[in-house]
């Protein structure tokens, strides 16, 4: 057999031959790139929802109603990969509460077990059930709830009186609905709603199943008009592109600054160490059907994927291109290693928090107090976000860019204030 040499000339010429440099508006492309997939996929893992939540309301059954749990589970996929692009993109950001919003006060919509409680000084309609009265008063004004539309959740009973507890839109809600109340507390389990709950006659339990079918449906539609409309932004020609592109070094901040702030104060903080301080299974993410180690997971990928420059469909197919790694390399190729590293090593450490609830360990009991195992597992996290945020600050810097102020958390940097 001949075998076939370059030769030394050829060698010389190969290796001679520089590597364009990664533009600065290369990256950023490919940053949009990826929101616009993966705000595509959001909607349409959200319409299937949709049809989901529609068949278990024509035909109601135990398999019609885990068809719509599946639908709701799949569906938070990619959309939680999609919450890097908060923080840096205002009208993402300001958006960002009608679809995710958590926690929530679930008495607002349904009824609910007699260990919930009622009114507080905090929220006046934290046990409202909206579902059972038709009407009640807001702000002193008689309102009329017996048309349970898209419009009259959005406009009317989200935030109601001005709370945030007051959630009445987006995954959380709907993922109440299907679930219910999560009643184990650290215990084995999730919510158990039962499917006659949304049965039509003398099969119905609990009362008002046609206004709860309606609340669903009407949530869900919602949902998916929501996400429509990011979509849009993000496609070609849409806002949130054009903001993007007026200035690039702007452009690449708002990358940084959704990496940091997620990292740092929303996920490492709000999300994971404040639970893990209060010992609280209601500080899961999404506390109803016991999934917060897929959203703290995804969460995770979604800030690895826009510094490589990489999202996964839920096709399967690659969306790729110019990274924010790739203009890092060329600058501090340590740098980027170390950025790298430290991104494996906490996706090492989210991966580990999901095993272990998919075999059986839930992060609700993940949180009780004197859970060895589970503070482990929660603090891996915890420090593997923290320590990739020194990294990210640092390529702010290396990358000549104003420095940014990433979002806190009163559990990472005043923890006494959390019980004051």
């Amino acid at each position: 057999m001949k075998h076939k040499y370059l030769t030394s000339t050829a060698l010389l010429l190969t290796f001679a031959t520089p590597a364009f440099a990664v533009e600065r508006s290369e990256v950023l492309d490919t940053y949009m790139n990826i929101a616009a997939a993966n705000y595509a996929d959001s909607l349409t893992t959200a319409q299937t929802l949709q049809t989901a939540v529609n068949a278990l309301v024509a035909t109601p059954s135990a398999e019609a109603l885990q068809a719509a749990k599946n639908a709701w589970l799949a569906a938070r996929v990619p959309y939680q990969q999609t919450e890097v692009y908060r923080f840096g993109n205002a009208i993402v950001d300001d958006w960002e509460g009608k679809v995710n919003a958590w926690p929530l006060d679930e008495g607002l919509i349904d009824y609910v077990d007699n260990s919930y409680g009622g009114p507080s000084d905090e929220n006046e309609f934290a046990a409202l059930n909206v579902i059972a009265n038709p009407t009640f008063t807001l702000s002193g004004q008689e309102i009329d709830a017996t048309d349970i539309t898209p419009e009259f959740l959005s406009d009317t009973l989200h935030e109601a009186d001005g709370v945030e507890a007051n959630v009445a839109t987006g995954y959380h809600a709907i993922e109440f609905l299907l679930w219910g109340q999560d009643l184990n507390g650290h215990g084995t389990g999730a919510g158990n709603r039962s499917w006659t709950d949304y049965a039509t006659g003398d099969d119905c339990t609990n009362d008002n199943c046609d206004r709860r079918a309606d609340y669903l449906v009407a949530a869900t539609d919602l949902l998916v008009s929501d996400l429509e409309y990011m979509a849009a932004q993000w496609a070609e020609g849409g806002a949130a592109r054009t903001t993007l592109t007026d200035n690039t070094d702007a452009g690449l901040a708002a990358i940084l600054t959704g990496m940091g702030s997620l990292s740092y104060g929303e996920q490492a903080g709000e999300r994971m160490r404040l639970g893990l301080m209060l010992n609280d299974p209601e500080e899961e993410h999404s506390c109803f059907a016991d999934n917060t180690h897929n959203d703290h997971y995804y969460d995770g990928l979604g800030v690895q994927n826009v510094y490589q420059g990489e999202y996964i469909r839920v096709d399967g197919s690659l969306v790729s291109g110019p990274s924010l790694s790739d203009l890092v390399a060329e600058t501090d190729a340590a740098l980027d290693a170390e950025m790298q590293g430290k991104l494996s090593t906490t996706m090492m450490s989210l991966g580990r928090i999901k095993t272990a609830a998919e075999a059986g360990f839930a992060y609700d009991q993940m949180l009780e107090r004197g859970n060895a195992a589970g503070e482990a597992l929660v603090m891996g996290g915890v420090n593997g976000l923290i320590d990739q945020t020194k990294s990210i600050e640092r390529v702010v810097t290396t990358l000549g860019l104003d420095q940014i102020a990433f979002e806190g958390s009163d559990s990472l940097d005043d923890p006494d204030a959390v019980f004051q």
